[in-house]
């Protein structure tokens, strides 16, 4: 079974189209990577998973049901914009007031509960206005967690935070999906931090989706290449390129791609007066990924 099926989902507002005959498939226990420029209609899709929005047309279930069912309501959380808290009241006051809403039976415990969860349990007595930016986000995803949903839904959780509160929030979603049986949709800019967490990845552009895969695959698909500094750049390219196929100058350094074989690369060099400083094997990753493919989108 998986957390979410969307089949042929469409959403337009007055002239635009927003989402465009959108297909999605989230596996359960997923930590899904949901990936797209401003205005390709991760935001809207997610909304309407929510509930927030009335689609036009298509399909969308939630673990089997589909999602309007009361049953499979009770089972998302979200945090799509803020957390939309009183900022004098304290942190507890805001998830008390939230679990009455719920009509949760043990108020008490569950806060408690989703405050460990979140690493706040010393500033529930903090004012809200007085939190910073990752705990704000992070009181935000212990709201969305009070009645232990099994799909949580994120929109743009890590941006605007420092190294260290990206950090803490990378190890809490992946504590999540480990150890409380929660799904996870995820949309964030930061592609970096996205690709050490993600287990699959979603790829939308102008209200549709181009691509569908799992991070295995991803990391199956990603191009390898050997990355060298060296001491003459033009030189060097002008002899790699006679033996290597593709080779490309970035920032300074030369790229051997789709190509493992280093001792052949550097003997080149080496036999034609060229030193090398520094080089490395690598894969493309994720956000390297996601351009080229935008790249070649923008070309049909």
């Amino acid at each position: 079974m998986n957390a979410i099926e969307i089949r042929n989902l469409s959403k337009s507002f007055r002239r635009l189209c927003a989402v465009d005959g959108l297909n999605m498939t989230v596996p359960v226990g997923a930590i899904y990577g949901f990936i797209g420029e401003n205005g390709s209609g991760k935001s809207t899709t997610e909304k309407l998973i929510c509930g927030h929005l009335v689609k036009d047309s298509g399909e969308i279930k939630l673990f089997g049901k589909d999602y309007t069912d009361p049953g499979v309501r009770a089972k998302v959380g979200a945090l799509i914009e803020n957390a939309g808290c009183f900022p004098n009241s304290s942190v507890w006051d805001n998830l008390m007031m939230q679990a009455i809403n719920l009509g949760l039976k043990n108020p008490s415990e569950e806060i408690n509960r989703v405050l460990k969860i979140v690493r706040m349990e010393n500033s529930a007595k903090t004012k809200f206005k007085n939190c910073s930016l990752g705990m704000k986000q992070r009181i935000g995803i212990a709201m969305a967690l009070l009645g232990e949903p099994a799909l949580l839904i994120l929109d743009e959780p890590i941006n605007g935070l420092d190294t260290d509160g990206m950090r803490i929030m990378r190890e809490i979603l992946v504590d999540i999906t480990q150890n409380y049986n929660c799904t996870i949709l995820i949309s964030s800019h930061i592609l970096g931090e996205l690709e050490k967490i993600a287990t699959h990845y979603g790829i939308i552009r102008q209200g549709k989706m181009i691509q569908e895969l799992s991070a295995k695959e991803m990391e199956a698909r990603s191009r390898v290449f050997v990355s060298l500094k060296v001491d003459n750049i033009k030189k060097a390219i002008e002899v790699l390129s006679k033996k290597f196929k593709n080779v490309k100058l970035e920032e300074d350094y030369l790229r051997v791609y789709d190509e493992e074989n280093t001792e052949e690369i550097i003997s080149c060099l080496l036999e034609n007066g060229i030193n090398v400083s520094q080089m490395k094997k690598n894969k493309v990753g994720l956000e390297e990924y996601y351009i080229e493919l935008m790249s070649k989108k923008e070309a049909e």
